[in-house]
């Protein structure tokens, strides 16, 4: 029996073919496909390292197939993601020439449902569900749990609801996946709701439900919710729980408390390496490049972590971020050589995007052509980005042309390259893109601005009036207006109104942009000690920033604005991205 145990424990770990070859040989000399279902782990091993036929072939040999060896099988083909084969095992079991059948069990099922998931298969899905409510499985709870997961993956949350309110016996998990499915749904605060009347029957949080709650609290933007649920970690016992303090410091980061993510990193008693690379990341989607690049080499040379893929990603975009290009490219050439580390797409777009950026687009585009991978959209992304900063036409144009051939649905590429022809004054060409959107059915988003304040998370849009407080917002604007002007000199960009229209026209509409209305309110309801933070779909507007930059010289305040690309931290009159964004 020693041998059949060490036998199976060399299965599980089992990391290459040749490898599982050599110990089924020992088997097929030495014992029974039966001794401790080994033939079993020697299937289910095959397909986990993507060896289908091999597994098949073994599975067709063994002389005696049982309900422990059809799950082996449809486990296999579940890991793979093989939704197809997984059925097809499925009806091969339920009429196998051994009698009638076997009949599935929760084993069974958990796997079929996986796979379903995996596939985001609607009709097979169902059929799963009549399968499970046929064999009489609908009172096992992690096959609820696993339905009520697979309904929320589907978009389908009533069923998930239904699921969930039907269960007699809900466990931790039963609460931990609805959580999930409200926030896949888009009602994160239902989630939060759901985690609290969780609490309140005598569930107690585990890893799972901080995670997931971390989750809602970041789509939800509130940095109080937030605070609350850092208590609650340290209260529960959490703090030292690796998993959840990084998705801690990440959501700090996002929510535009740099200084919170580093005093929660600096907390941790041995951090990991996606503790170091999630504080790199917070530091490169902040604008603060050498700090990343510090954080970088401590975590190498001091503590000797290796770095990984992501890790460089978030490197080299903190670079692209603060124009750091002889640092970039430093670590760009390095990281083969030195870290072992291959060189991937999202390394190529952000050295695309850093080279750009910088101004220097030739070399960017020579990059492109020099990969040695189709370029993403990612990378074509990145350089018709800085053919908008440079105004650079027909770099732009062919960027655009191979972004409408890889992402035809995606509406930013048409509007990038619109921007691009209406800077230039080509209204016509801008015009003609514009069109061709229309004919696609593709709709621009509008631009948004989230503020938090009173418990409560404020969005404002372009020329909003809808705010309670909308009076006092515009009457606000004016006072900053006619200060910027007074005391700075300070007239309106209108060159970042890209219509064509009268000059009084483009001064009004860039008044009303929906990040100056949250400046303003942030002006009259938060308190001076405090900063102003605002969130925003879009990229801010050169413009907006200016603004931005004078609110925080004139008022002696710290506004902090995350848009679609990055954090800009203002104070005393700059940005932290040096007018580089």
């Amino acid at each position: 029996m020693a041998n059949v145990s060490s036998l199976i424990a060399s299965i599980a770990s089992c990391v290459s073919v040749f490898k599982c070859r050599s110990l089924h040989c020992k088997v097929v000399k030495t014992l029974s496909y039966r001794h401790g279902f080994i033939g079993d782990q020697l299937v289910r091993c095959y397909l986990r390292l993507g060896h289908e036929v091999c597994a098949e072939k073994l599975f067709d040999e063994m002389p005696e197939r049982d309900l422990v060896s059809w799950n082996s099988l449809i486990s296999g083909y579940s890991g793979r993601g093989y939704l197809g084969k997984s059925l097809e095992a499925l009806s091969k079991m339920m009429r196998s020439e051994v009698g009638l059948g076997f009949r599935p069990n929760e084993v069974t099922f958990l796997s079929i449902i996986s796979a379903c998931v995996h596939g985001k298969s609607r009709e097979e899905g169902r059929c799963v569900h009549g399968l499970v409510m046929k064999y009489g499985v609908l009172e096992e709870v992690k096959v609820v749990n696993a339905l009520i997961n697979w309904y929320g993956k589907v978009g389908d949350l009533s069923s998930s609801c239904k699921l969930f309110e039907d269960l007699s016996v809900k466990n931790v998990v039963s609460w931990n996946t609805m959580i999930v499915v409200y926030l896949q749904s888009g009602l994160a605060e239902e989630g939060l709701a759901c985690f609290n009347v969780s609490r309140r029957v005598g569930n107690k949080a585990d890893q799972a439900a901080f995670l997931a709650l971390l989750r809602v609290c970041e789509a939800i933007g509130a940095v109080k919710v937030a605070q609350g649920i850092h208590g609650m970690i340290l209260c529960c016992g959490f703090n030292a729980n690796m998993c959840i303090t990084t998705a801690l410091l990440d959501l700090y980061a996002k929510l535009g408390r740099l200084e919170d993510s580093s005093k929660v990193f600096l907390e941790m008693t041995s951090p990991d390496s996606m503790a170091w690379t999630a504080m790199i990341a917070a530091y490169a989607t902040h604008g603060y490049g050498r700090d990343a690049i510090k954080h970088f080499e401590l975590m190498v040379d001091h503590y000797g972590i290796s770095p990984d893929h992501v890790t460089f990603t978030h490197l080299l975009s903190a670079c692209s971020h603060s124009g750091l290009v002889e640092e970039g490219k430093h670590y760009f050439e390095t990281m083969l050589e030195r870290y072992r580390v291959e060189p991937r797409l999202d390394h190529y777009s952000c050295m695309v995007d850093l080279m750009g950026r910088s101004g220097f687009l030739q070399d960017a585009y020579g990059l492109i052509k020099e990969m040695p991978m189709e370029p993403s959209s990612g990378v074509w992304g990145a350089l018709l980005g800085a053919c908008r900063v440079y105004g650079d036409t027909k770099l732009g144009k062919e960027a655009a042309e191979r972004l409408f051939e890889l992402e035809p649905c995606d509406g930013r590429n048409y509007i990038m390259l619109s921007n691009i022809y209406s800077a230039s004054g080509q209204w016509k060409e801008a015009s003609i893109i514009r069109n061709l959107m229309k004919q696609k059915g593709l709709v621009r988003a509008s631009g948004c601005s989230y503020i938090e304040h009173g418990n409560k998370i404020h969005k404002f849009v372009v020329g909003d009036w809808s705010h309670p407080e909308s009076e006092k917002i515009q009457k606000k604007l004016k006072e900053i207006r006619k200060k910027m002007e007074n005391e700075l000199g300070y007239k309106s960009r209108t060159e970042f109104v890209l219509h064509d229209v009268d000059e009084d026209v483009k001064e009004e509409m860039i008044n009303q942009h929906s990040e100056k209305l949250a400046m303003a309110f942030g002006l009259l309801v938060i308190s001076p000690m405090e900063p102003i933070i605002i969130r925003k779909n879009l990229r801010i507007c050169g413009d907006c920033h200016e603004t931005a930059k004078a609110i925080s010289l004139m008022e002696k305040r710290r506004l902090i604005i995350r848009d679609s690309k990055r954090f800009h931290h203002f104070s005393e009159g700059s940005c932290s991205c040096r007018d580089y964004w």
